[in-house]
């Protein structure tokens, strides 16, 4: 009874870990980036289970997120709508993965460009700024 308490027990201390693996690195994205209060402009609502949802300013996007051994953030799965809006740039739509330096994501394209940033809501400026 006793082995089998201590064998279930270690299996689902591996499965957490397993799970915090899944997530990977050192980094750790989970949290809002962007400007939520402004309906235009970009912002990712990036969970802790791994799916992350969001807009471009525009059109609505979801999927999945984890991190590689290079820390980096990787966008999979990715679904968004396809709505015609003026004067809004929809360049979050384009995300692949990010990498994230302070309070900045770094959003980079299919070719590994940077294609914009997003600030951590609720981050201060830098003293400076």
């Amino acid at each position: 009874m006793v082995g089998t308490a201590l064998i279930a027990a270690l299996m689902l201390a591996g499965c957490a870990g397993m799970q915090g693996e899944a997530q990977g690195g050192s980094v750790d994205p989970v949290g809002t980036w962007g400007d939520t209060s402004d309906t235009t402009a970009p912002s990712l609502d990036l969970a802790d289970d791994g799916t992350f949802s969001g807009t471009d300013g525009c059109n609505r996007l979801n999927g999945s997120w984890s991190v590689d051994e290079a820390d980096h953030v990787q966008f999979d799965d990715v679904a968004s709508t396809r709505m015609a809006c003026e004067d809004v740039d929809t360049w979050l739509a384009g995300l692949t993965e990010a990498t994230i330096a302070d309070t900045t994501m770094t959003v980079l394209g299919q070719d590994g460009a940077e294609i914009g940033t997003l600030e951590q809501a609720g981050a201060d400026a830098p003293s400076g700024y």
